[in-house]
C-alpha cells in the first residue's frame, strides 16, 4: 500500500538547481601538473587566480610540476638521528678523546680519597 504523498522524503529547494538559480560560475582553467611517478593531475583555477607553480599529487603525494619532461624530484626524508650522532656532528674523536680521559682523571682522583 502506498502512501498518499509522492514527493515524500524532499524538501523546499531541493530541485535541480540550474545556472539560472545559482548565477554564473568564474571562469575557470585547467592546469595540469606532472609528478616524478608519471601521474597527471589537471585541477582547476580561477581564471584571474594566481596558479601555483608546484601541485601535490593525489595519487602519490609527490610534488608535482607544470613541466612533464623535468617533474620535481621527491623530498629527500632525513633519517632519524640518535644522540651519539649529534654528538658526533658538533666534536672529532681527538675531542672526545680528550673529554674522556678528563672524566677518567676525575673519577680515579674520587677513588684515590
Amino acid at each position: 500500500m502506498s502512501g498518499g504523498n509522492a514527493i515524500r522524503g524532499t524538501r523546499v529547494g531541493a530541485g535541480p538547481m540550474g545556472e539560472s538559480e545559482r548565477g554564473e560560475t568564474a571562469p575557470r582553467a585547467r592546469i595540469p601538473y606532472f609528478c616524478a611517478n608519471g601521474h597527471e593531475t589537471r585541477p582547476s583555477f580561477a581564471a584571474e587566480a594566481e596558479i601555483p607553480e608546484f601541485w601535490d599529487c593525489p595519487r602519490c603525494g609527490l610534488p608535482a610540476g607544470r613541466e612533464q619532461t623535468s617533474p620535481p624530484a621527491a623530498p629527500r626524508n632525513e633519517p632519524y638521528k640518535t644522540h651519539l650522532a649529534y654528538v658526533k656532528e658538533r666534536r672529532s674523536d681527538e675531542d672526545g678523546a680528550a673529554i674522556l680521559e678528563e672524566a677518567l682523571a676525575r673519577l680515579r682522583a674520587s677513588r684515590e680519597l
